[in-house]
């Protein structure tokens, strides 16, 4: 992936020092974290304002990152649930949390997005996942009925068909199994009690696809579930919480065995000691946020702080503190503060040392007007400038091959004929001054020096495209 000859790659600061970059509008902010990345060589942790905006960020990183083949991308999603909420997050939420931190003490370099509130979560220790993650092999001696309690106290739910993350389900020789952070369900056969194959297979139809060696197999929760995290919990919850235990429905229904809705809030009663997503980096990384992530993180407190007041007298569902569930916001930024740290913002920042502001500008709209005898004049009088003025080049962005091939014969009406491009890498390294490619952005760019600009079809049809996406 080349540089651009751009300033998107300044020298990132030194050891716990700050840097502030400025002027990065539009989706320059994903463009400048990627090229860090690969110049760096380090892990780069990304702490986004909220999960819209960590979302839109993903799309632009493995856009800008296409092609590069030693820059992984790990994203860390929200639960979605509200403080204290009575809901358990989507097992496939579950499923990217916990491969993201079973990946993280091996990644050394490349890009981790997480926004400012989940951020403040604390999560289950690195020892946790050690000692419930292991590998199946062909080839291995299985015993049926030790697989299935392993499962279960993993965290899996038997069931008749499987179909999502966490579930697994026993019909004679066979065990269908969906892991945790798995693309897909595998089958395993059995030939006594003898590995024969393990395969991949579609959940819709159960046919039978790709020939694998092994699989690894994650917890399917982010809490243990056997035996002994059940009375570790119920000792906990006696000494964390006030009054009769057995008045409150968590309590019975834990010491039953069975983890009802909402139980991620009792998150700390089931490890001896829970960690933050800090714990998980590498000493060696370096931290980019969002100059709106401190304000959400604090808005993000005063929430939970607020449910907690509203529903902590409920005596069926007590409630852990904030402070035992969530890092508070000067927590956060002290641990921002150990690494060297990057503040990005759209605006232009102070001329002092430490800023920099970057050459864009705020991406135009250049909306098709179907009324006008000429529907693309804007798109037309901004091409022509940017073209022929600042001998620039454009790139238009669509957001799936389909909708590459109804903007190809918008422009064509207009007497607009880009070339395809098969990434961004590709522009970079062609000589083409108009391209067109697919890449679900939501808000393109504009670099003054050299002049290269991105147009999304946001810019071209308004927020319609990106809405329907979400």
């Amino acid at each position: 992936m080349n540089t651009l000859n751009t300033p998107f790659t300044p020298p990132i600061p030194q050891a716990a020092q700050r840097q502030h970059w400025g002027r990065l509008y539009g989706s320059s902010k994903g463009l400048a974290i990627c090229q860090t990345a690969l110049n760096s060589g380090l892990l780069t942790v990304v702490i986004t304002a909220d999960s819209r905006s960590a979302n839109t960020l993903e799309n632009e990183c493995r856009f800008f990152g296409a092609g590069s083949t030693n820059l992984p991308l790990l994203t860390f999603p929200d639960w979605e649930t509200l403080p204290y909420d009575i809901f358990s997050p989507h097992q496939d939420i579950i499923s990217e949390r916990l491969l993201t931190l079973y990946r993280l003490p091996s990644t050394r370099k490349g890009i981790l997005i997480v926004p400012a509130s989940t951020l403040m979560h604390r999560v289950a220790p690195a020892q946790y996942l050690d000692a419930h993650c292991f590998v199946i092999n062909t080839g291995e001696q299985l015993d049926l009925e030790k697989m299935r309690q392993r499962l279960t106290q993993s965290g899996y739910n038997l069931v008749s068909q499987v179909y999502e993350h966490g579930e697994f389900a026993v019909r004679g020789s066979i065990i269908d199994i969906y892991p945790m952070g798995g693309n897909c369900p595998y089958r395993i056969e059995l030939f006594d009690d003898e590995i024969e194959s393990i395969r991949s297979f579609e959940t819709e139809t159960q046919r039978s696809l790709e020939k694998i060696d092994n699989i690894r197999l994650l917890p399917a929760r982010e809490y243990p579930t056997d035996e002994n995290a059940i009375t570790r919990f119920r000792q906990s919850y006696r000494a964390a919480i006030e009054g009769d235990p057995q008045a409150s429905l968590i309590y019975r229904e834990v010491s039953k065995g069975s983890f009802p809705a909402g139980i991620e809030y009792y998150l700390p009663l089931f490890h001896e000691q829970t960690a933050t997503l800090f714990d998980y980096l590498p000493q060696q990384c370096v931290v980019f946020y969002m100059h709106e992530a401190e304000a959400n993180a604090q808005k993000f407190w005063e929430e939970a702080s607020q449910r907690y007041e509203q529903l902590r007298h409920n005596v069926e569902r007590p409630l852990l503190s904030p402070t035992s569930l969530f890092l508070q916001t000067n927590e956060i930024f002290q641990h921002i503060k150990q690494h060297p740290n990057i503040s990005l913002q759209s605006f232009k920042t102070e001329e002092r040392t430490g800023h920099i502001n970057f050459h864009t500008t705020m991406p135009g709209q250049y909306t098709f007007d179907v009324r006008a005898p000429q529907p693309a004049e804007k798109l037309k009088h901004f091409l022509h400038e940017f073209l022929s003025n600042n001998n620039g080049r454009v790139l238009f962005a669509a957001e799936s091959t389909g909708r590459r091939e109804h903007l190809l014969d918008v422009l064509k009406g207009s007497d607009i004929h880009p070339v395809n491009i098969a990434d961004w890498n590709s522009f970079i390294n062609s000589s083409a001054q108009l391209g067109i490619t697919i890449a679900p952005l939501d808000i393109g760019l504009q670099c003054d020096e050299p002049a290269i600009a991105i147009i999304a079809e946001s810019q071209l049809f308004g927020e319609q495209v990106v809405q329907q996406r979400r």
